[in-house]
């Protein structure tokens, strides 16, 4: 079978998510709303063993890391010192012809004429900067100061608490803050399904360190990042690593890198990694005029620490495992007949569904309930599926779209009928291979949980 073109790629995975139940468009029977998705029964399990397993890595399993939640809704005032109240915009154009409102940086070009995507028209206005907050009102004042924001980013509640943290979390430099959670910008063209969104989600690490530690800590969390990449099924070869030049930096970062993906609509941007000085932190005590410094109690000195950012994309990173588990190849059913086994490959510790069960014959009261005693015995420790319908090979196929890398069979054998060495014993279906072996039921907790460590 040929490989789909790129195009057809992202259209399929994009068709699969929707009949299987991983993304929907919110809003969908209203006509939706563009830019904004939903997470259904598997997505929503997928994205959160991403999250579990992120905080894991960055958090629980790390002396030097602690986490915070913080709020959605964000003081004027913080993101003023941080300078997005002011300048965090894009350049917006109109055409005129169809009305469209596009980024100016991303235009098509012909003949050396930028030109509108969507009608190809070239009567467009000026470029002007459109601010992407979303901006509302606090209470039942409409004065200046009652305006707050929903957050751009998770980094500034982590900056404007970092004291409060220091001195209840008792960490010493070098030491980080993580969060997980939502951001929004009001995108002028979200794009790319959930690549550019308005709601979004972020998984963000600040690790404060010395002035003097900063660059030698930003290859260290590169490299870190890129671990984490590979252990959940995104291999090195697949990802590539941006050096941001001087010109394309913020101003305030001596170095960043961004992590890249071969997304089936190019390469595009999973995470950022960036050395932000002591920009931040100096703002907000500008801004406030609270004390945001650290007391080295070996040197006696205080001063303003430097800091450290991985920033990944929640949404992101789900694109890419789903772009990266998607494929299609040619098998043999049952009856020799030639299909097409559409598979998602996920890495079995952020796979949705860990284990589908199957008894052989719903119509067989001993299979059923042996059936569900293995799932009872299952589902403390990982997400299992019930599947009692249909052709066990049809089964099979449903668990492959679903990305569930392993399959328990409950079979006569299963009973002892044919052959009493192998009561209490099941078929355990490999997703990727399809190969198939007998295990005891009294193993299968242990080898799976292993498996999906």
């Amino acid at each position: 079978m040929s490989s789909p073109s790129d195009t057809q790629r992202m259209e399929r995975i994009v068709s699969l998510c929707k009949r299987r139940g991983f993304i929907f468009q919110a809003s969908e029977i209203y006509g939706g709303l563009n830019g904004v998705w939903d997470y259904g029964p598997l997505g929503v399990e997928l994205k959160r063993n991403l999250k579990d397993y992120w905080w894991r890595v960055m958090v629980r399993e790390r002396d030097d890391v602690v986490g915070m939640d913080g709020a959605i809704l964000t003081h004027h005032g913080v993101l003023k010192a941080s300078g997005h109240e002011d300048t965090f915009s894009d350049p917006m154009v109109d055409c005129r012809t169809c009305k469209a409102r596009l980024r100016a940086d991303q235009l098509p070009e012909k003949s050396g004429v930028k030109q509108c995507p969507n009608c190809g028209g070239k009567d467009l206005t000026e470029a002007r900067p459109f601010n992407l907050m979303f901006s509302t009102q606090m209470g039942a004042s409409a004065d200046p100061e009652s305006i707050a924001y929903l957050r751009p980013e998770t980094a500034q509640s982590i900056f404007v608490q970092f004291k409060n943290v220091l001195d209840t979390a008792r960490k010493k430099l070098p030491f980080g803050i993580a969060q997980i959670g939502k951001a929004f910008r009001n995108e002028i063209n979200p794009r790319n399904y959930i690549f550019r969104s308005r709601e979004f989600e972020q998984m963000e690490l600040e690790y404060f360190c010395r002035p003097e530690q900063g660059m030698e800590l930003l290859d260290y969390w590169l490299e870190e990042r890129l671990k984490f990449y590979e252990n959940i099924g995104i291999g090195r070869d697949k990802l590539h690593v941006l050096t941001v030049p001087d010109a394309d930096r913020a101003f305030y970062s001596k170095g960043t890198y961004d992590i890249e993906y071969a997304f089936p609509f190019g390469m595009q941007e999973l995470e950022g990694v960036a050395y932000r000085t002591d920009y931040d932190l100096t703002q907000h005590q500008t801004a406030s005029g609270k004390t945001l410094d650290y007391f080295d109690e070996e040197t006696k000195a205080r001063f303003i620490p430097h800091v450290i950012e991985p920033s990944a994309g929640v949404d992101r990173t789900v694109l890419a495992l789903l772009c990266e588990a998607y494929a299609e190849e040619t098998v043999t059913d049952e009856k020799g007949k030639s299909e097409t086994r559409i598979v998602l490959r996920f890495h079995p510790r952020i796979a949705p569904i860990k284990c589908g069960i199957f008894p052989l014959l719903k119509n067989q009261p001993e299979l059923v309930a042996k059936a569900r005693a293995v799932q009872a015995l299952l589902r403390p420790f990982m997400n299992v599926f019930y599947d009692e319908t249909g052709a066990i090979g049809r089964r099979y196929r449903r668990q492959d779209e679903a990305g569930t890398p392993f399959g328990i069979t409950i079979d006569f054998e299963t009973l002892g009928e044919r052959d009493p060495g192998l009561r209490d014993t099941v078929t355990l279906r490999d997703r990727d291979s399809m190969e198939q072996e007998r295990v005891k039921i009294g193993e299968l907790t242990a080898r799976l949980v292993a498996a999906i460590a």
